[in-house]
């Protein structure tokens, strides 16, 4: 019984390390391991082989749950709002991953297939953007814009869900480089070739939001490692706009001066005055899960000029916008508060690491840092993205942020426990 218990307990720990990981490329095979993961924690459970655990700040994600909730049967739109619901699914995975990871080792997994599998997806993405440069310069066409809307995808289907995940394994891949104290030197010349590949295919998949999200999230890395660090950032941003192919200079233009509807400009102006307005008629429930995009045109501010700029309504392209105009500003504060409340836990343990405690802990904590700061940097990272897209609406990058902050926060726990 304790062996059949033990096995059990094996697969259930690499099939919800492997869920968080695979999201970096397969949101299929990551939904997949957490079903199986799932059943086998119901198996462990009524085998009395685990208990139970939540991750830190909990009743803010349970409190976003249950307020979204509300604000679907509120408003009555049932079968609208379902796909919305069924995404709940998503957010088991940090019961999984609180319940069945044990601490530094078991996280350091999750970071490691991000790693790996990132660097990978920006390979393929090398690949594609290739095709489309000489695709375009077959046909003759103006490269810029004819990429823009049709951009490098990796392992994706979206270049903004692809951008996104490469700049979470990118964290995660400065962080241990310049951190992790287990790792080799050797393995960590791995790590920063990685790194170097994903970088170059977030610029290359011309994501202004994730550029914008990922400087800041560097910031604070290189000024923990290095304060004087930091001047690295401009220094590469300068050149890249001046010595970059003539599309990269376009792109990095069009943040202050777009080419007309090829850039995104407009589009996000129009949904950003639209979310507010949805914000001032509902501020308690909201419209209603998936309601924003169904009933956008009704909320459009009347100094809108008519027709509106090309681009995807279906949401509004920002988180803060998209849940308080959804599901009322309560379950944005939620959601948004989770992230925060552990982002400021890992602050005061790094903070503390050389300050308090005994030295037992202070070691453990200093075991973990590269690991509390690359979880520092990526909240970042998805907070300052979600001023530019609904980032956490992507089943990928939300599994990635849950559970990455899932797991981060079992390393915590374990040097809190020591």
């Amino acid at each position: 019984m304790q062996e059949s218990g033990n096995v059990l307990a094996r697969a259930a720990l690499w099939s919800a390390i492997g869920s968080v990981g695979a999201a970096s490329a397969s949101i299929a095979a990551s939904q997949l391991l957490l079903g199986l993961s799932l059943a086998l924690v119901l198996v462990l459970l009524a085998m009395r082989q685990t208990t139970l655990r939540l991750p830190s700040g909990w009743p803010l994600l349970a409190f976003f749950v249950g307020w979204t909730i509300l604000s679907w049967l509120v408003n009555g739109h049932i079968h609208e709002g379902l796909p919305q619901i069924r995404k709940f699914y998503v957010l088991l995975i940090v019961v999984v991953v609180a319940t069945l990871l044990r601490g530094l080792r078991d996280a350091r997994w999750v970071m490691l297939f991000w790693i790996a599998l990132c660097g990978l997806s920006s390979l393929w993405g090398f690949w594609q953007f290739w095709h489309k440069w000489h695709a375009a310069h077959a046909a003759g066409a103006n490269f810029y814009l004819a990429y823009v809307a049709a951009r490098i995808t990796g392992f994706n289907s979206h270049w903004m869900t692809f951008s996104q995940q490469l700049m979470l394994g990118l964290l995660a891949g400065v962080a241990l480089v310049l951190w992790d104290r287990a790792t080799t030197l050797r393995w960590k010349r791995v790590v920063a070739v990685s790194v170097a590949v994903c970088a170059v295919a977030i610029v290359l998949a011309m994501t202004r939001g994730v550029w914008f999200a990922t400087g800041a999230a560097l910031l604070y890395l290189l000024w923990a490692w290095r304060r004087w660090a930091v001047l690295a950032l401009p220094v590469i941003a300068v050149a890249a706009f001046f010595l970059g192919p003539q599309g990269l200079h376009d792109r990095m233009i069009s943040i202050v001066r777009p080419h007309g509807e090829t850039d995104s400009n407009g589009h996000r102006y129009v949904c950003f005055r639209t979310g507010v307005e949805m914000i001032k008629a509902h501020p308690l429930f909201g419209l209603g899960p998936e309601m924003p995009g169904i009933e956008f045109d009704q909320y459009v501010p009347s100094d809108i000029r008519r027709p509106l700029p090309d681009g995807f309504y279906g949401h509004l392209h920002n988180i803060y916008t998209q849940y308080a105009a959804e599901r009322g500003i309560p379950a944005m504060l939620a959601i948004v508060g989770f992230l925060l409340w552990n982002l400021g836990l890992w602050v005061r343990a790094l903070a503390s690491l050389s300050r308090e405690g005994s030295q037992a802990v202070r070691s453990r904590f200093q075991d973990s840092a590269w690991l509390l700061r690359a979880g520092v940097a990526m909240v970042i990272g998805i907070l300052v993205t979600g001023l530019f897209d609904h980032d956490l609406g992507a089943s990928a990058i939300l599994t990635m942020t849950l559970g990455g902050v899932a797991a981060i926060d079992c390393a915590y726990r374990e040097a809190m426990h020591v």
